[in-house]
């Protein structure tokens, strides 16, 4: 029996434990079943469970659930990654507050220092994923510094080198002065900022006339190679290949021609820096300009910047303002906001810095993974993010793969110090050179980008380069969850490399999810202080409570508006379904009833109206959330779970069943408490993916039980209901007793009538099959509806009394309640002129306001659909009370 109050914590701890002496998740790599795969994307190993992970993981357990429920034979494979950068940090921070550094223990011990940390913290993730209800196949949980993944990284670079496509150069990457190593746009964290536009003069050489440049960080004219201009600009034609002196040094540099420059734009004058600017660098490309390096890998300046040689770039800025200054070079200096760079780990400005690194060429691999796309073969939901994939491929640039770390896969490459050549190789150790036979080699230093092994997931984690079972029953995966933040980095880099390496796509449907904001719409942020901590919440209100309000909102590719309050609204609704439950379980337990399938389908032509009701209601509930999890829609489906069991089993089929279960006919009783053990039953295994800790709790304690876990039971696709479903029933006549209740228990409530004062009712129809309908069912409306005496003859007395008559259109019923006696009439006439006056001002304020043009144009579009809402609500209120207002009248 269940506890007579739900408890999440205790209910979802030993649930938890329940699952883990079990083999429920496991996946077979060989089975008669279906296959179908979903790969988890790898939360980094030094991380915590953020709110964003809750959203992505409950996707996925949700679609794997309900495919495990429906007969597949499952795989949702597991993984964290190394997090090169994030993890090296950590433990630097680490060693340095013990007195140490990585530099001081050398690579190797630094390395097994990180080992060490990653056993010790490696598993919290894992642990707070399992807190949430992931069932995955914990067994195959893999990381990406595995042996098998690591081979797998080893072969696919060793196979793109000797292809041509990875090659070694000095090219400008994002670079990270605190780290010292070039970093990926994903850890570049644009902020705006305050700062100045200089406005710096460079003198036309043998002439007294002056370009004027503007720039933003004016300590990069040391490294200018080039002025240019647009070729179409008439004010500057002239001076296309002529030198203009550089301020303070004198060095020469020529004015060159680019569409890139806008000519319409400031002066129409661009200084060209191609080893600090990226577009200036591709504009160098262009025109075979110098490229000169100003920077030190530590983000101070070098022997290029001449007398400002080792200051760093704030201070060598604030000196060379000063110099041009000083010296007349400074036309002017205007305020300007700007977006800049920052390291996401460290914080500091990510500064574009020419150096030698790995990359691999991009253009021939992106064409496949363009038409898998756009032939269907892989399809995105929602599909807008289409343009977004096809956009970024079909302007590719080479990605840089190499980071200046000690942490992460070694590049495969060893230097011949004798004859300068690279051997590439997946040995462990190259003892010497293929080239030259020396045995003076020394492997590249770097490290490979950590999104070089997440490229090769959905395959390396299956066994490949080998032939596995697991590679022939599930790749291609079936569906990816992801945000499309990372559409780039991670979603199209595995699609080139499955198609390279499994000539497949690596998943038939990527599901992208949008970001948790919090009730505002704000981006959640510590600065903010409007962040949520998931495991805090789940401890406060439960795993169930959080999968199910972040799943109630999730619409497709939309954002989420997070707050507590719904939180807690579906936590009361768990508790809805636990007391149900109990209710159920009790009156089950009183009646010494055994459930007995049999019976139930021989008793279908006994069955009371309200049981074909519930039945044809929950038909309709199931097929529709089975269409529904088809198309990922997953709050539409919640919303009909919701809607069935709150409103139809819990606030209908529960009372209707009261008058039955309490009554003297042992044969309806088992009829009533049968058809209700078949709805829990169906009710409880559709919302299982949703909210599997209370789900597989209630199982184990019903008598329909049919497996030891939930997690293996059948998901119902309509068969069982189907068979006892009495085709030539309609929902209709059950609907209208429902109305009419609803409509006698408003009159109470618009009358703030107090619920245990018994209201006389008479009930008039033109349709005598209405009143017959009525008289029916009179002793259910007695109950639920609380009714002293029942009429079907509107008496003479109740002219010129206030009465509150209203319409139940659907069954064409006048329903006449007198309200005398019961109700201090003139005292209720004013407090509703009260509060109509009220809602009258509050809509007046609204439309003022919702027609003013400036409101409209610079509040936030949330704020003014919020008001539009307001205001609509605040219309059909003031309808609602005139016409309440009326009915007191005599």
């Amino acid at each position: 029996m269940l506890s007579s109050k739900y408890n999440s914590q205790e209910v979802e701890e030993k649930i938890g434990k329940f699952w883990e002496s079990r083999p429920d998740f496991k996946a077979e790599d060989a089975s008669n079943k279906p296959p179908y795969c979903i790969i988890l994307p790898p939360p980094n190993v030094t991380g915590f469970l953020h709110i964003g992970h809750a959203l992505n993981h409950t996707i996925q357990d949700v679609l794997i659930r309900w495919k495990r429920m429906s007969g597949f034979n499952t795989l949702w494979l597991p993984g964290t990654d190394h997090a090169g950068i994030s993890t090296q940090t950590v433990v630097e921070k680490k060693l340095m507050k013990e007195g140490s550094s990585r530099l001081e223990l050398g690579r190797e011990e630094f390395e097994k220092k990180v080992w060490e940390w990653k056993e010790e913290f490696g598993s919290r993730i894992v642990s707070q994923m399992k807190r949430i209800g992931d069932s995955c196949d914990w067994d195959r949980l893999t990381f990406t510094l595995d042996d098998n993944v690591s081979k797998a990284v080893k072969k696919v670079f060793v196979d793109l080198y000797e292809k041509g496509h990875i090659y070694r150069g000095r090219k400008l990457v994002n670079w990270s002065p605190k780290l010292q190593t070039a970093i990926s746009d994903i850890e570049v964290e644009h902020k705006e900022i305050k700062g100045s536009m200089w406005h710096i003069k460079y003198r036309v050489e043998g002439t007294d006339q002056d370009l004027v440049v503007a720039t933003t960080r004016p300590e990069t004219f040391l490294g200018d190679t080039a002025v240019a201009v647009h070729p179409e600009d008439e004010r500057y034609r002239k001076l296309v290949g002529k030198k203009v002196s550089l301020p303070l040094t004198g060095r020469k540099i020529e004015v060159i021609a680019d569409e890139y420059v806008e000519k319409d734009f400031g002066t129409g004058v661009v200084k060209i820096t191609p080893a600090h600017d990226f577009n200036d660098y591709e504009v160098g490309l262009r025109h075979d300009l110098e490229q000169i390096n100003l920077l030190n890998t530590d983000g101070t300046l070098n022997e290029n910047a001449g007398v400002y040689k080792g200051l760093h770039v704030q201070e060598a800025r604030k000196k060379i303002v000063e110099d041009l200054e000083a010296g007349g070079f400074i036309e002017k200096i205007e305020p300007h906001k700007q977006s800049v760079g920052h390291c996401e780990r460290t914080g500091c400005v990510v500064e574009p810095y020419l150096s030698e690194q790995w990359f691999v060429k991009m253009e021939k691999l992106s064409i496949p993974a363009i038409r898998a796309v756009e032939s269907g073969t892989t399809e995105f939901t929602p599909s807008l993010w289409e343009k977004t994939y096809f956009n970024w491929l079909k302007n590719i640039q080479d990605w840089c793969i190499s980071r200046q770390l000690w942490w992460g896969h070694r590049i495969p490459v060893w230097h011949c110090d004798d004859c300068n050549k690279e051997n590439v190789t997946e040995a462990e150790n190259l003892e010497s050179c293929t080239h030259c036979g020396s045995k003076n080699l020394t492997q590249d230093p770097d490290v490979l980008d950590t999104w070089f092994s997440s490229a090769l997931w959905p395959f390396s984690t299956m066994g490949w380069p080998e032939k596995t079972e697991a590679l022939k029953t599930f790749y291609p995966t079936d569906v990816l969850v992801t945000g499309p933040d990372i559409i780039f980095f991670w979603v199209a880099r595995m699609m080139m490399q499955g198609l390279e390496y499994m000539e497949d796509v690596p998943f038939r449907h990527v599901y992208f999810n949008g970001l948790v904001r919090d009730s505002q719409g704000r981006k959640m942020s510590k600065s903010l202080g409007n962040s949520v901590d998931p495991v805090e919440l789940v401890e406060n209100y439960g795993a169930d409570a959080l999968r199910f309000t972040l799943m109630s909102q999730l619409a497709s590719g939309k954002d989420i508006k997070f707050s507590i309050q719904r939180l807690e609204g579906y936590r009361n609704f768990i508790n809805k379904i636990w007391n149900a439950t109990r209710f159920y379980l009790t009156l089950a337990e009183d009646n010494k009833f055994e459930f007995d399938a049999k019976f139930l389908k021989e008793s279908k032509d006994k069955y009371s109206i309200y049981d074909q009701w519930i039945l044809k209601k929950l038909d309709i509930t199931l097929k529709d959330v089975n269409k529904k999890l088809e198309n990922f829609r997953f709050s539409e489906a919640t919303s009909t779970l919701y809607a069935f069991v709150w409103n139809d089993l819990c606030d209908w089929y529960l009372e209707f069943s009261k008058l039955r279960v309490y009554g003297e006919d042992a044969e309806d009783k088992k009829i009533n408490l049968s058809v209700l053990s078949i709805v829990l039953d169906h009710v409880i295994k559709l919302l299982h993916p949703f909210i599997p800790f209370v789900t597989e709790e209630i199982y184990s304690n019903l008598p329909t039980k049919n497996k030891e876990s939930m997690a293996l039971s059948k998901y119902p696709d309509g068969e069982e209901i189907k068979a006892l479903i009495d085709k030539d029933f309609e929902i209709s006549e059950v609907e209208l007793i429902k109305d009419l209740i609803t409509s006698i228990r408003n009159i109470r409530g618009e009358n703030r009538i107090k619920v245990s004062q018994p209201l006389d009712v008479n009930f008039s129809s033109p349709e005598e099959a209405t009143l017959k309908l009525v008289k029916k069912n009179q002793g259910l409306i007695h109950k639920l509806a609380l009714i002293g005496e029942m009429s079907f003859e509107k008496p003479d007395s109740y002219k010129n009394k206030a009465v509150n008559n209203i319409k139940c259109a659907e069954m064409n019923l006048e329903i006449a309640v007198p309200l005398e006696g019961i109700v201090d009439i003139s005292e209720e006439i004013q407090r509703v002129e009260k509060v109509i006056a009220k809602a009258q001002s509050d809509r007046k304020k609204l439309e003022a306001k919702l027609s003013n043009k400036k409101f409209l144009e610079n509040a936030p579009e949330d704020l003014v659909e919020e008001d539009k809402e307001k205001l609509k609500d605040t219309i059909e209120h003031i309808e609602f009370l005139t016409k309440h207002r009326s009915r007191l009248s005599v």
